[in-house]
């Protein structure tokens, strides 16, 4: 909208949006910081990643590297609604970090993915999540699934392995899925707010208050936006109690500086918000644990998946000594 073109003095003084600053990093590169108004959103998290980086993600020279939001916007979507203390909670595990491990791949039937909770849960893993490329295939109906696994880990001790469904299709589908879930005695589901959209991922949470919500990154990297940010910041304030991404060192490309910065903004204590459990992940390995306890430190949801897997007959023993690995951990 050219300036020019509006003879409205509110819009001019309030509404347009102001460039604050603009400096030179290095090599051609240049920071800009952009003044927004409160008003252009609302309280709607879609209307803000709008404003954000709507249109200007179109633009494959330019990246949103972060944003300094009003205390009251924030406070009016919420955070975590449980976060990194009720995790620590149900799981029993006051001042170490969190296990976890993933249900694949694709293709098994429920009966083979609920039988691999049931050897995690033996051996004394906290959470068990889907992998999220499972969804409600032919293969593994969401359904059935769920009432498989769920029977699998019932009578398990006290403070047992949890698990942890992986929502999908639209918010009708999810919100049955959630049913299902819930009538199924399992009070957490993991989703993929870049996947679903963050204002679908934020009524899910209001909607539902009693649900841990497990944030995944499918699809965080298709748009230019820091993940410190996206991750870190705006899944944890839109309702994420914790957050799945890529460790330095697995599979994926994040530096130690990006994975700091992203476990930092989950954690922080901006605005108030709980604590979001950061979760590293991505092709980590049992002899890695050390080096990342010593890194992140007690505050995070360890998930090793396919290197637990690939123990085959002996899974139970491999997840065993996972979990003993964390345990034995001498935390500062």
């Amino acid at each position: 909208m050219p300036v020019s073109a509006i003879d409205d003095a509110f819009v001019l003084s309030r509404i347009v949006g102001r460039v604050e600053e603009i400096a030179e990093a290095a090599n051609g590169l240049f920071r800009v910081r952009i003044a927004l108004a409160p008003e252009t959103v609302g309280t709607d998290p879609g209307q803000l990643i709008n404003m954000l980086f709507g249109n200007t993600s179109i633009h494959d020279d330019v990246a949103l590297h972060d944003v300094e939001l009003p205390d009251d916007l924030v406070k009016s979507f919420g955070g975590p609604r449980h976060g990194l203390h009720e995790l620590r909670r149900r799981a029993g595990a006051s001042v170490r970090a969190l296990t976890c491990s993933a249900l694949k791949p694709q293709g098994l039937p429920a009966a083979k993915l609920a039988e691999l909770a049931r050897q995690f849960a033996d051996g004394g893993i906290d959470y068990i999540k889907d992998d999220h490329g499972l969804a409600d295939q032919a293969y593994a109906p969401f359904a059935t699934r769920v009432e498989a696994v769920a029977a699998a880990l019932r009578g398990t001790a006290p403070n047992g392995a949890a698990y942890i469904p992986s929502l999908s299709g639209d918010l009708d589908a999810m919100r049955a899925q959630i049913a299902i879930a819930t009538g199924a005695g399992i009070d957490a589901v993991m989703v993929a707010p870049m996947v679903m959209g963050l204002a679908n991922f934020h009524r899910l949470v209001c909607d539902h208050p009693g649900v841990v919500f497990v944030a995944h990154p499918a699809m965080a990297g298709a748009a230019r936006i820091a993940p410190a940010l996206l991750i870190g910041t705006l899944f944890r304030m839109l309702g994420a109690d914790a957050v799945v991404f890529p460790n330095h060192g697995g599979r994926f490309g994040y530096s130690p500086e990006t994975c700091s910065d992203l476990a930092d903004a989950a954690r922080d204590g901006r605005n108030g918000l709980r604590p979001c459990v950061p979760v590293p992940a991505g092709g980590m390995t049992r002899d890695r644990v050390p080096e990342i306890l010593d890194f992140y430190g007690a505050d995070i949801m360890l998930l090793i998946g396919g290197s637990l897997l690939a123990a085959r007959e002996r899974l139970v023993e491999e997840t065993s000594a996972f979990v003993a690995d964390v345990k034995n951990y001498r935390y500062a």
